[in-house]
């Protein structure tokens, strides 16, 4: 049997979908368990099985045909701009792509000024500066703490995931302008999609009615 190959996101988006999967009657026992060294774990009654990856090599996997179908945030899916089908939200997971920082920087984001964008989103900051808002802007990469950029002196505003924005007001920080609201996604590999469409599309529309 040829399987359909289902690459999930590590962390808490992998436990609401394997909980999603199982009420449509698909089993990945054992994936979950802290103790198992095993990589791939298969539904060989469903022929579906099913593998843990980072967020961002998801849509890596699913763009080189390694996995037929991925689940991943549509931050990452943004951010990694792969040629992948995007077709179904899953709704969970969800939160806002937010330029952020200080009230005093409202001025220079409405007035076009070339300013510093702190970010973990590259890509998705540019697309949105340029694209969208047509300002020149200077963006730096980060990998930490965003919001001690523009505390610091480093950037006027940050590009990043707001949630509750909890972490915003206790460094005196606010959103500014919302990029695009963000959830959990289910994509699909182009060639997949033609090849074995009638297996996926099932899968597919049984998600959409289990949701």
């Amino acid at each position: 049997m040829r399987y359909i190959t289902v690459a999930l996101t590590k962390g808490r988006l992998a436990n609401q979908t394997l909980d999603l999967f199982g009420r449509i009657g698909v089993s990945a026992e054992g994936i979950m368990s802290p103790d198992s060294r095993k990589l791939i774990f298969t539904d060989e009654k469903m022929g579906i099985r099913f593998f843990m990856a980072k967020g961002p090599d998801v849509p890596t996997y699913v763009a080189y045909g390694a996995a037929d179908i991925g689940v991943v945030g549509r931050d990452t899916i943004l951010e990694e701009g792969r040629k992948i089908y995007e077709v179904l939200d899953l709704g969970y997971g969800a939160c806002r792509m937010c330029i952020c920082g200080p009230p005093s920087a409202k001025e220079a984001l409405s007035s076009g000024d070339q300013i510093r964008v702190a970010t973990k989103y590259p890509n998705i900051a540019k697309d949105y500066f340029l694209n969208k808002k047509h300002q020149t802007v200077e963006i730096i990469k980060m990998n930490g703490s965003i919001e001690l950029a523009p505390i610091v002196g480093l950037s006027e505003v940050i590009c990043d995931i707001v949630e509750t924005g909890t972490t915003l007001k206790e460094n005196g920080l606010t959103v500014l302008e919302e990029v695009c609201p963000l959830s959990a996604r289910v994509v699909v590999n182009q060639v997949s999609m033609k090849m074995k469409n009638e297996r996926i599309t099932r899968i597919i529309t049984a998600l959409k009615e289990a949701l």
